[in-house]
């Protein structure tokens, strides 16, 4: 039998079949089409043949709102714990950044930053599909259920391969752009320099000065090139105090306070069990000479004392007391990163309850420790702010001086100096404790892959205890928890460069102010979502927390603010916030409304000036004619001025005022008609009535739905609510007296400029 003519499969087919059979390859595989991988059994020759008998047509590309999307997938099931028997059915989306599940009947949509994933999990397959649980560094917890469980694979494999980069340039802040103009990348570098926070707190005096031995970062790598240390301390001292302390860190200054007293932070000692440095003692005694107040000195070691004394056995360890002259030593127990991060996971495994009871929910609420661990530390940073606030100076250090000692620093400077209780004052505490002194945020964060062990929440207990010290003293704040919530995810999110790199060194290297854009220059473009409308800046004392176990309470905003149903619809800061800007725009009407009313009080009277010079003339000329009459009366009043000219035109035909169409109405639209047009126009520019916040669901532009995170904005024009991308123009309103720019709606704001849509 003669050889049979080879069957022609169409090009869709053979993917089709290649895709059934995907084997994991230790090496790179042969890939059809460039990118259908090929089993090892099949020839190079069959390849051939079909890649140039069925050339493959890549599909065209699909967009999501301008993102390109990478691959779509249909009929994916996203589950709600608290209503897992009636899912969402949905279009799920992945794009080269975030991962999108649009609902179609609820007009919803689902974003999830890739930055964003903590980690991916395949569970168990059901019958409705394969799930894949995604849990977010925001504690967003979703889950979704694919139909074919390789579709489920790709997702899985793509997830794992986008959310943690190998190399710190892939982070999506070297990606991100913005098309917003108002915000150039340069915007935010500049807003904070060292030097000019230490200025502001008189440092360089006579007691304290800069050390010129770090420009190069030789002395410590991980220490800004600016760091502050006592006058009387010579060169020999400050290298051998760098060398005898853990990873060069000497101690150097960090707070000083207006008595004097100061907080200086450093690292551990490499004391070992019999270790001395001469010139680390001597470090000690010129920081504690800088305060002439006080004759002794605390060191804090953050640590557990068992802690402390098992790191004796590596070499490093604390202080002997015997050595050190005039100091007193003291352990505050604040526990390690990975007793953190531990005590984390519990926490969010007692959120994720599915069927939580009440005491259910506190008994692993208890036993995760966290509360505990937020009060060791708010403890700890008021026993330091409490020392400096009578006058005695602190130094204070953990193992490396970047986790707790950084935590307790900032802390006690917040309780101490209401300038860090101001939005810009926090961003600065910020930069100084954390960014300049070497908070290893890419490590912490897990920006990049790395060891897991590095990863713990320490940046986050900053701000846990900042949002613990705001409940007990809310007026102290000018920041409400908008402020704190926004910082946490934009720090885990990579979008901005601020936050990007382990030290100061990292930052320059990265050349992250050229290549990225900064977090602080986005910020300063929404100020107004992040004001405490109970902010008093008159309140300007030191905070001293009242740490009874029942004042720590459990921030529900941070760890279960995706929890449909257990928030309010709108937090209190808003409505105060929106109840205080209605005020003002009808204020500022008033004022404008009362400027117009005198405005024409005084048309109105200098034309019934001339009215009455007029008649006054008249009467004179027509008194020895008609002397039963009287004096002729004038006045504004419409009706009598018209009957008075009516009977003096009739007496005479030749009198001087008779017109065929004059009358005071006649006078009044001829003179002022443009100007009650601009009247009119002014009060119809300002909304008299705002929308009641409670009664919006969806943005009426976007149609987005609002959340208990999301903030709801006023058009100053119309009174609608919008979300905060639909009401991004500000414009002068005609109707306000102070001609200040207010948020308008875009629709308003075309109105206001005359343009057409």
């Amino acid at each position: 039998m003669a050889d049979t003519e080879p069957l022609s499969p169409s090009a869709s087919s053979f993917k089709q079949n290649f895709d059934l059979v995907t084997p994991e390859f230790e090496e790179d595989p042969k890939l059809l089409w460039g990118s259908v991988p090929v089993p090892p059994f099949v020839s190079d020759k069959v390849v051939t043949w079909v890649e140039e008998n069925f050339p493959h047509q890549p599909p065209p590309a699909v967009e999501f709102r301008g993102q390109t999307v990478v691959k779509k997938i249909e009929n994916v099931r996203m589950i709600d714990r608290y209503n897992s028997k009636n899912p969402t059915v949905g279009v799920l989306y992945l794009t080269a950044t975030h991962l999108i599940f649009v609902d179609p009947d609820a007009n919803k949509e689902t974003w999830v930053l890739y930055m964003h994933i903590a980690n991916v999990e395949k569970l168990p397959l059901s019958t409705t599909g394969s799930p894949l649980l995604i849990r977010c560094k925001t504690f967003l917890s979703i889950t979704f259920v694919i139909p074919k469980e390789r579709e489920c694979h790709d997702v899985y494999t793509t997830l794992t391969k986008l959310y943690q980069p190998v190399h710190i340039k892939n982070l999506y802040c070297f990606q991100y752009t913005t098309a917003a103009k108002e915000l150039p990348k340069a915007a935010g570098w500049d807003y904070f320099k060292l030097e000019h926070e230490f200025k502001r707190m008189r440092v360089p005096n006579d007691q304290w000065s800069a050390c010129a031995l770090n420009q190069s970062y030789e002395l410590c790598d991980t220490y800004p090139r600016q760091i502050y240390v006592p006058a009387d301390a010579n060169t020999q001292i400050l290298l051998g105090s760098s060398r005898f302390r853990s990873k060069g860190r000497l101690p150097a200054l960090t707070y000083l306070h207006s008595n004097k007293a100061s907080i200086c932070r450093c690292s551990q000692p490499l004391s070992g069990f019999s270790a001395r440095c001469l010139e680390d003692e001597q470090m000690l005694e010129t920081i504690r000479k800088t305060n002439p107040n006080c004759n002794f000195m605390y060191v804090v070691d953050t640590r557990p004392r068992i802690n402390a004394m098992a790191n004796r056995a590596a070499g490093k360890g604390y202080e002997n007391e015997a050595n050190y002259e005039n100091i007193k030593f003291q352990f505050l127990g604040i526990e390690n990163i990975h007793t953190m991060r531990a005590s984390l996971q519990k926490l969010i495994e007692c959120c994720e309850q599915k069927s939580p009871t009440m005491s259910g929910f506190l008994s692993a609420l208890e036993s995760s420790g966290w509360l505990k661990h937020i009060r060791s530390i708010l403890d700890t940073s008021c026993f330091i702010a409490n020392a400096v606030d009578k006058g005695i100076s602190v130094v204070v250090h953990c193992s490396d001086g970047w986790d707790r000692t950084a935590q307790v620093c900032s802390l006690a400077a917040l309780m101490l100096d209401p300038y860090y209780r101001t939005i810009k004052g926090f961003q600065a505490l910020i930069e100084k404790d954390w960014l300049a002194f070497g908070h290893k945020f890419s490590d912490r964060c897990g920006h990049i892959q790395n060891d897991p062990k590095e990863v713990s929440p320490v940046f986050t207990q900053l701000l846990e205890c900042t949002w613990q010290l705001m409940q007990q003293r809310n007026d102290a704040f000018e920041f409400n928890e908008r402020f704190l919530l926004i910082l946490h995810d934009h720090v885990m999110s990579c979008q901005y460069g601020t936050f990007v790199g382990n030290c100061e060194k990292d930052r320059l290297d990265l050349r992250l102010a050229d290549k990225t854009f900064s977090l602080w220059g986005y910020m300063s473009n929404h100020l107004n979502e992040y004001i405490n409308p109970l902010y008093r800046p008159e309140m300007d004392e030191t905070i001293k927390p009242n740490l009874a176990p029942q004042n720590i309470k459990f921030w529900r905003g941070m760890y279960s603010r995706f929890e449909s149903g257990i928030h309010p619809r709108e937090p209190l800061e808003d409505l105060l916030i929106a109840s205080k800007d209605h005020c003002t725009s009808l204020e500022d009407h008033v004022q404008h409304l009362t400027k117009r009313i005198n405005s024409f009080k005084n048309m109105l009277s200098k034309s019934a000036k001339r009215l009455q010079g007029g008649s006054a003339a008249l009467q004179s000329r027509y008194s020895a004619a008609d002397q039963t009459r009287g004096p002729i009366e004038v006045n504004d009043n419409r009706y009598n001025y018209d009957r008075k000219l009516s009977e003096l035109s009739a007496a005479d035909d030749d009198h001087p005022l008779k017109t065929s169409d004059f009358s005071f109405s006649n006078l009044s639209i001829s003179e002022y008609n443009n100007e009650v047009d601009k009247v009119n126009e002014d009060i119809n520019s300002v909304a008299v009535e705002w929308k009641s916040l409670r009664s919006v669901v969806n943005c009426p532009t976007c149609s987005i739905p609002f959340d208990q995170i999301t903030k709801k904005n006023h058009c100053w024009k119309c009174g609608e609510v919008f979300c905060g991308r639909c009401i991004d123009k500000t414009v002068t309103l005609p109707g306000h007296e102070s001609g200040n720019p207010v948020p308008v709606c875009r629709q308003c704001f075309r109105v206001v400029q005359q343009v057409s849509p």
